[in-house]
């Protein structure tokens, strides 16, 4: 059977950073959740993104939910989410008893719809928070998302899971909001296994955070709790692999970027195939690369078995959330233009450890479909 070539795998530093953090853990026996590569991870972290606070927590969605908890959404508020997005950005909003409303895409950024965010906004017009996603690594519009939220008085939180690295009029996506969160789940960009992190500049909300994360234990010497605790903090091993990766992130979005410029140069010739977009406000780190098949006889599921008989791993675009069966119910604004990227879309093996070598097979299987 052929190497398998993965969407995107977990790639450690050939230097071996993760490993001298992890080791150093082992050595001391601080194995236990926290410890001094947590403290030391959302330093670095912050230093990194120009952020004024941070909290390691379990998982990108652990950071989402206690987002939306630091914002006040409850029981019955209304949560205006984008709808072209993985699952995990909409299902903390049922976590907290909130009611999702969606936010279709526009072609220009494949993220939230500003024109269609305010009619969200006018619609429900006591809206609590807004989720707004930078998908692929693609930044959304969010000087004009974060404009009309501020006109209606409302939370803004970015979910920028899959964005580290992507640069937004020079500033990173996920500290321009209220909150933002981050995942080093092991398909991202760096990984740390399974882990996330929340950022923010109001250091109070943060605190708490902190404090909800690790159990709601109150300060006293027998175990006091005087509210709804979690068990969301990131381990001190975990966060050693993640200090490591903090190394090699610029190395890895010059991978990523590299490997959609060598698609979109070698796929150019093919009129039915286009790419992600980009706008002159956008530095992607190109999480994944995209192409949109627009032809009536070859469609995105025949590339996908073709690729997968050569054992090369892809997959179709998100299913937009208002689509999916659990929140069919659920009222949406727009929904054609997601819609259609579902319906169109694929993305391409984009894993940093690929050669030019993969790349041109991948090429090749698709251009053979064209033929």
């Amino acid at each position: 059977m052929n190497k398998r070539l993965y969407l995107s795998s977990p790639h450690m530093s050939e230097e071996g950073f993760e490993k001298e953090f992890v080791e150093e853990a082992f050595k001391t026996n601080w194995v236990a959740p926290l410890g001094p590569n947590v403290e030391l991870f959302e330093k670095e972290f912050a230093k990194l993104i120009n952020t004024g606070h941070t909290v390691a927590l379990s998982s990108g969605t652990a950071a989402l939910h206690m987002a939306l908890r630091a914002a006040g959404v409850g029981q019955g508020d209304i949560v205006l989410c984008q709808s072209l997005t993985f699952a995990a950005s909409a299902n903390p909003i049922i976590y907290q008893g909130a009611t999702p409303v969606f936010i279709d895409s526009n072609d220009k950024t494949w993220n939230m719809d500003p024109k269609l965010l305010e009619a969200g906004l006018t619609k429900y017009p006591n809206t609590k928070a807004v989720i707004v996603v930078h998908l692929y690594g693609l930044s959304a519009d969010i000087d004009e998302i974060k404009n009309i939220c501020d006109q209606y008085n409302v939370i803004l939180i970015e979910d920028a899971a899959e964005s580290l690295g992507t640069l937004y009029k020079g500033i990173h996506p996920g500290t321009i909001g209220h909150y933002g969160i981050y995942s080093f789940n092991g398909n991202k960009i760096i990984t740390t296994s399974g882990g996330g992190m929340l950022v923010s500049n109001d250091v109070e909300r943060i605190n708490k955070v902190r404090y909800w994360s690790s159990q709601a234990r109150d300060y006293a010497r027998h175990y006091e709790h005087s509210e709804l605790g979690f068990n969301y903090r990131m381990s001190n091993v975990v966060a050693g692999i993640g200090r490591g990766q903090l190394k090699v992130l610029d190395k890895r979005v010059s991978k990523k970027q590299y490997i959609f410029n060598f698609y979109q140069k070698k796929l150019a010739s093919i009129p039915e195939i286009s790419f992600m977009p980009h706008n002159e406000f956008d530095s992607p780190n190109y999480w994944l690369s995209c192409i949109l098949i627009n032809d009536k006889v070859i469609k995105p599921i025949d590339i996908i078995e073709a690729l997968e008989k050569e054992n090369i791993e892809s997959r179709p675009l998100w299913k937009p959330m208002h689509m999916q069966p659990y929140y069919k119910d659920y009222d949406v604004v727009g929904g054609k233009v997601s819609e259609d990227l579902f319906d169109k879309g694929i993305c391409l093996p984009s894993d940093t450890k690929m050669t030019d070598e993969d790349l041109h097979k991948v090429v090749q299987i698709i251009k053979q479909l064209f033929i």
